[in-house]
């Protein structure tokens, strides 16, 4: 006997259902169980027309953590969102600033049609992922572009540090953004200029205090362990998302397992001319072959950085360019690259590039500077994790000095830089399936 449907809600131009075998009626309900087209939802438009691109991040993080799912589509209008058009979504991207499109269930048929037929692609989202950032203990928020990025994007994380990675706390947490940490044991080479500065002084202090408590004979050889365990965060399913110096110095600290370049980092001492040819770059993530800086009195670590800022041969700013990528067939570079803008402008660091030859075969190049040869983001994958490198401190401070004020981002919620920050938070998010990258 043919089960009874339920009461019809859809759209009053549509046939009312039949009553149907079990099997093709299950089916029915599974379908139902997606956000449906019939009954209207909201649209989060990322292209021009929106409001606050930051904030519509932290709503689309927001409507995840409340168990709800979302759909990414894919370079439709610079990768908007669709969520379900409920009073609560309203009201929360009316608080939020953000701007949302009602749609009728015509209107979705008409985007999946467009979807469907161009270079576009729908990714659904299905749990907010829980974001650890690697920061010192006592570091303020704006020390950091990813920190104000979570911060202004209202999307929740905690803070580690040395003990938690070492420790099984780093398994808890499904994405992990490194500070601008010198994996080294160098502390920057900050010392060059600031060796007297108190703040200085006490990032040493704090550093030597946890590789004693630690079990560490110095620093750098806490450093190694702490970037052989992120290496192993990644290759277990990890998401890695690294800026400025983290990216160079995890790469440095990686190449040195096993050797006994550390040993030369111990006493703020560069490495010595023979160092480079000790480094064993199967067990880094990204690069190869780079040199060590061995001149005492320069404050760059490699020849992995593209753009030299603290060397008399520094190169200039520009711009740089995303890669278009096809979201059907690479739609985990595509996710990476949503924008409205195309084109931006360049921002130091202390590592500010990557010299393409310096990548690892099969790392993907997701943007490139104006001059060919300089990458400034990439993506790559290890074991069953990803990581990813963007170059530079501060996409809106692109000279940034230490001491500088802190970015307001309220003035940058456009900002395509920051953008890019926030597209990583949100990868994880999107549900697992076979992806080609």
């Amino acid at each position: 006997m043919p089960l009874t449907p339920v009461r019809w809600t859809g759209s009053a131009r549509g046939p009312r259902p039949r009553s149907l075998p079990w099997r093709v009626w299950l089916g029915g309900l599974l379908l139902l169980a997606a956000p449906p087209d019939v009954a209207g939802q909201l649209l989060v438009p990322m292209d021009r027309e929106q409001e606050n691109h930051l904030k519509a991040y932290g709503y689309a993080f927001g409507i995840l953590s409340e168990g709800q799912s979302a759909e990414w589509l894919l370079n439709y209008r610079a990768g908007s969102f669709l969520v379900s058009d409920i009073p609560d979504n309203r009201r929360k991207a009316a608080l939020m600033g953000v701007t949302v499109e009602t749609l009728g269930g015509a209107d979705v048929a008409r985007i999946r049609r467009e979807i469907e037929t161009r270079n576009m692609e729908t990714v659904p989202l299905e749990k907010a992922p829980l974001i650890a950032v690697y920061t010192p203990p006592n570091s303020s928020p704006w020390d950091d572009a990813v920190t104000m990025a979570l911060e202004y994007a209202e999307i929740p994380y905690e803070q580690i540090w040395d003990r938690e990675v070492l420790s099984e706390e780093l398994e808890n947490y499904d994405w992990l953004h490194l500070h601008h940490e010198d994996f080294t044991g160098q502390y920057s080479k900050f010392y060059l200029m600031y060796a007297s500065s108190a703040w200085l002084q006490e990032e040493v202090t704090r550093n030597e205090t946890i590789a004693r408590e630690l079990g560490f004979p110095n620093v750098p050889a806490l450093k190694k362990a702490v970037a052989a365990r992120l290496r192993e965060y990644v290759e277990g399913g990890g998401f890695l998302f690294a800026m400025c110096t983290a990216t160079e110095t995890l790469e440095l600290a990686l190449a040195a397992a096993g050797t006994d370049i550390a040993a030369s980092f111990a006493d703020g001492s560069p490495p010595d001319a023979a160092a480079s040819d000790k480094l064993r770059w199967d067990g880094a993530l990204a690069f190869r072959d780079a040199v060590l800086v061995t001149d005492p009195t320069l404050s760059a670590f490699s020849d992995i950085d593209g753009h030299q800022v603290n060397t008399p041969w520094r190169v200039d700013l520009g711009s740089f360019s995303l890669f278009e990528f096809s979201a059907k067939f690479d739609p985990v570079p595509a996710m990476l690259t949503q924008n409205h803008r195309r084109v931006l402008p360049d921002f130091y660091g202390l590592t500010t590039t990557f010299r393409e030859e310096r990548l690892q075969p099969g790392v993907t190049v997701l943007a490139e500077e104006e001059a060919r040869g300089r990458v400034k983001y990439l993506h790559g994958n290890l074991g069953e994790g990803t990581f990813t490198y963007l170059g530079g401190h501060d996409p809106e401070d692109p000279r940034h000095l230490i001491g500088d004020a802190p970015t307001d981002l309220d003035l940058h919620r456009h900002s395509a830089g920051y953008r890019l920050i926030l597209n990583n938070v949100l990868f994880p998010a999107a549900k697992k399936k076979k992806l080609i990258t």
